[in-house]
């Protein structure tokens, strides 16, 4: 009879030994596989793949809690973000509910709102419910959060912002800026005989965020580079809120009398502010601009002007801050991810796009 047969006919839960009898493995290989670890002890891919088939065939659950019990794991991994709804941060989110569904293990989520009292409060919640890891992406406050992880002995890593207690991965935020900043400046080079006002601002963020400051720092070895006199008011460090883009650009448009001649946005959030008032203009306001941003959106290839925008890597960051966990890195290095330039009305073909 059929080792399926035998299985049903006994009418009784399938355990590992059943599975390793089938898959032709040993129990020990099924549990690493079941439990995530196949990695870690070098066991093949298609081994793992065709022992999570016959899993699947022969209906397979695993215990969690008592797993959890006997290992003092819960199979849950925590990460937290500032918000949900941002395109990067959204991106980060997916990739790395992916990277641990690939593991066998259950992704937790939270947005912080980028409040600090928030951060440590959801913090100390996914402690209690004892995540094996946790992610931090953008956080205002990470020496508090490491202080809080060590103590309750969590592996954790930094993404996107770096923490001076734990690893980081990071963007590398001055090369994506100085590549912006040399598109959207370029055109200047052209203007300066004309009558045209060359000037090109800085827009968005705080410039006390280590990502921001890295992103004006390239911005103003760009402009010096080029011969202009940099000037304090070339950069406007307004944050990260739609609204008070949206105030700031109205401003500086009703000071210099019209657009900049270039305009590099330190993110997605102020670039929607940003647009606010943009809509309100016509299309001539734009022939002696050149507009950046610092983040993507494919819906900007559908604006009536051509916008340069750098498109941080967020599955190589998560890829990358999933292996340092892996191999049990504690020291506060920092590894720095390439970002991309996005010519203008171009759209990026992203790893999940096939997911619907």
């Amino acid at each position: 009879m059929p080792a399926s047969t035998q299985l049903r006919s006994k009418n009784r839960k399938t355990t590992i030994y059943d599975l390793a009898r089938i898959s032709g493995t040993s129990p020990s290989t099924v549990s690493a596989v079941m439990n995530g670890s196949w990695r870690e002890r070098r066991i093949r891919e298609s081994t793992a793949l065709n022992i999570k088939q016959v899993a699947a065939k022969h209906g397979y659950t695993p215990n969690l809690q008592a797993r959890g019990l006997r290992k003092a794991r819960s199979g849950m991994v925590g990460m937290i973000i500032p918000v949900h709804d941002n395109r990067f941060f959204a991106s980060l989110g997916q990739s790395f509910e992916n990277h641990a569904r690939e593991r066998d293990l259950c992704p937790v989520i939270a947005s912080t709102l980028r409040d600090p009292v928030e951060e440590i409060r959801i913090v100390k919640t996914l402690i209690s419910y004892a995540v094996e890891f946790l992610f931090i992406a953008g956080a205002t406050n990470p020496d508090a959060l490491s202080e809080l992880c060590g103590a309750a002995n969590l592996p954790h890593v930094f993404v996107d912002l770096p923490g001076k207690h734990a690893p980081s991965v990071t963007t590398n935020n001055y090369l994506g800026a100085e590549l912006l900043t040399r598109k959207i400046s370029a055109p200047n080079k052209a203007r300066k005989n004309s009558s045209i006002k060359t000037k090109t601002y800085f827009l968005g963020g705080n410039a006390s965020d280590h990502a921001t400051a890295q992103r004006i720092a390239a911005f103003t070895a760009v402009i010096s580079e080029n011969g202009d006199k940099f000037e304090a008011d070339q950069i406007i460090s307004c944050g990260y809120s739609p609204d008070k883009a949206a105030t700031a650009i109205k401003i500086l448009c009703d000071r210099i009398g019209s657009l900049p001649s270039g305009l590099l946005l330190n993110s997605l959030t102020v670039f929607e502010g940003v647009m606010s008032h943009f809509v309100h203009l016509p299309a001539e306001a734009f022939e002696h601009s050149t507009i950046g941003c610092y983040d993507y959106d494919p819906f900007a290839t559908f604006l009536k002007f051509p916008v340069h925008m750098v498109r941080q890597n967020s599955d190589e960051m998560i890829a990358r801050a999933y292996e340092l966990i892996e191999r049990k890195v504690t020291d506060p290095l920092v590894i720095e991810v390439q970002a991309e330039l996005i010519p203008p009305r171009t759209i990026h073909k992203g790893r999940y796009r096939e997911l619907g």
